[in-house]
C-alpha cells in the first residue's frame, strides 16, 4: 500500500475497546486502547458501521472525517478498514480495523488500495476468529478437566455407607447436576453407639455450591465430635459459613439427626429440609420430620425434635428438591409422594433395594434426560 505507518487493532469484547496487536513504523505502546463508543474516534465508527472510511486530500471536494485534534500524520491521508467474518450461514460481525496512513509518495490511496485492503482484512478476520476459537476450544477442554477434577475430589469427600459397618441398613446415592454440586450427605460414627446421619442442599450448583459443600462436609465432621444436640452442629455449622453464605447469596438446607439404633430413638434437628420422613416397616405410614428452623443463612432459630421409633421397623427416608421436583418427559414433576411410594411398597426389602427402585422410576420417569438439579436419597433402616 505504500503506507509508511499502520495498525492492526482488534476488538476485546469483554472491555469493549480495540486494543493494538500489531503496528508498522510507529512505537506500538504509543496507541491507547480504544472504546468501541467513542465518538470521535475514525476506528471506533469504522467498527460500528463496518464500512471502510478514508480520506484523499488530492480530491477538491472531500473532508477529512477524522479529528484534526492531536494528529502527528506526515500525511494528511488515511485509509481505515473494518476486519470482518462471517460464519457460512451466519450473518457479518466486526472483528477488528486496519488502519494505513503516513503514504509514501503520492498523498492519496487509490480504490485499489481500497480493494485490496478489505480483501486482506477478510482474510485476517477469518485467521483472527479462527485462533479465537481454537483458544476458547482449549480453554474449554482444561476447564471440562479441571472439573472433571473437582468432581472427582467432591466425591471423595462422600462417605461410602459401609464407614456404619453392620450397625444400620443404610443406603445412599448422590447424583450431581454438573460436574460438581451443591448436595450432599454425611455419616458419623459417634460414641454412645450412636450414628449422625445428615443431608443438605445448597440453594445453587455448580463450584459455587460445592464450596459450601466442602466447608460443610469439614465442619460438620467436627462439631459433631464436639457439640450436644443436633441444634448446637447446625449453629455451628451457619457461624462458621456466615462469611461464605452472605458473600454468595447462598442458603443451605440442612437435616441433621442422632440416631440411637438400640434404644429406638432419633434426635434431630431441621434447617428447612422438607423431604425428611419416617416409614413404617410394618404399616407404610409416613411421618414427615418437620422443620425446626429456617435455612442456614436465613435469620432465625430452633430447637431438637426427640421421635421414638419401633427397632428395626422404621425406615429414615431424606432426600433432596432435585428428586422431588424432577420433570418428566410428558411433564408433571416426580413428586415427593412417588418417593415414599416406593418406600412403602418395599418396606421389607433391603435399603439398597429400595434406593435402586427409586431411582430406576426416576430414569423412567423423566426419560433419561440429564438433571437440571442435584439429586440424593438416603434410605436408613433403624
Amino acid at each position: 500500500m505504500r503506507a509508511g505507518r499502520a495498525t492492526l487493532l482488534v476488538h476485546d469484547p469483554e472491555r469493549r475497546v480495540l486494543s493494538l496487536v500489531a503496528a508498522q513504523g510507529m512505537d506500538p505502546k504509543a496507541v491507547d486502547p480504544i472504546e468501541v463508543d467513542d465518538p470521535s474516534s475514525v476506528s471506533a465508527r469504522v467498527f460500528r458501521e463496518m464500512r471502510i472510511i478514508g480520506y484523499d486530500p488530492t480530491d477538491p471536494h472531500a473532508q477529512n472525517p477524522g479529528s484534526p485534534a492531536g494528529r502527528t500524520y506526515k500525511g494528511k491521508a488515511f485509509l481505515s478498514v473494518p476486519v470482518l467474518y462471517a460464519a457460512p450461514g451466519g450473518a457479518v460481525k466486526p472483528i477488528g480495523v486496519i488502519n494505513l496512513t503516513d503514504r509514501l509518495g503520492e498523498d492519496a490511496f487509490t480504490a485499489g488500495d481500497r480493494k485490496l485492503v478489505a480483501a486482506i482484512a477478510n482474510q485476517i478476520g477469518a485467521a483472527i476468529e479462527n485462533a479465537n476459537l481454537v483458544a476458547r476450544d482449549q480453554s474449554q477442554q482444561r476447564l471440562h478437566r479441571e472439573m472433571e477434577l473437582a468432581r472427582d475430589l467432591q466425591v471423595k469427600l462422600l462417605p461410602l455407607p459401609r464407614v456404619v459397618g453392620e450397625r444400620v441398613d443404610l443406603a445412599v446415592r448422590c447424583r450431581q447436576a454438573e460436574s460438581v454440586g451443591g448436595d450432599f450427605y454425611n455419616l458419623l460414627n459417634l460414641r454412645e453407639d450412636r450414628l449422625g446421619v445428615m443431608i443438605g442442599d445448597v440453594t445453587s450448583h455448580g463450584f459455587g455450591a460445592a464450596l459450601i459443600m466442602a466447608l460443610v462436609m469439614a465442619a460438620s465432621g467436627i462439631h459433631a465430635e464436639s457439640a450436644e444436640t443436633p441444634g448446637e452442629v447446625l449453629e455451628r455449622i451457619e457461624r462458621s459459613l456466615t462469611e461464605e453464605l452472605a458473600r454468595t447469596e447462598m442458603f443451605l438446607t440442612l437435616f441433621y439427626g442422632l440416631v440411637a439404633p438400640d434404644a429406638g430413638r432419633i434426635v434431630y434437628a431441621n434447617a428447612g429440609h422438607a423431604h425428611a420422613f419416617l416409614v413404617s416397616a410394618r404399616t407404610g405410614e409416613t411421618t414427615r420430620l418437620e422443620a425446626t428452623r429456617p435455612p442456614l443463612g436465613a435469620p432465625g432459630a430452633g430447637r431438637d425434635r426427640v421421635v421414638t421409633c419401633e427397632q428395626k421397623e422404621t425406615l429414615l427416608c431424606l432426600f433432596t428438591d432435585g428428586v422431588a421436583e424432577a420433570e418428566g418427559e410428558r411433564g408433571g414433576r416426580f413428586g415427593e409422594e412417588r418417593v415414599l411410594g416406593h418406600v412403602a411398597r418395599l418396606r421389607d426389602r433391603s435399603a439398597r433395594e429400595i434406593l435402586d427402585a427409586v431411582f430406576a422410576d426416576l430414569a423412567a420417569f423423566t426419560g433419561g434426560a440429564p438433571p437440571a438439579d442435584d439429586r440424593t436419597v438416603l434410605i436408613l433402616r433403624m
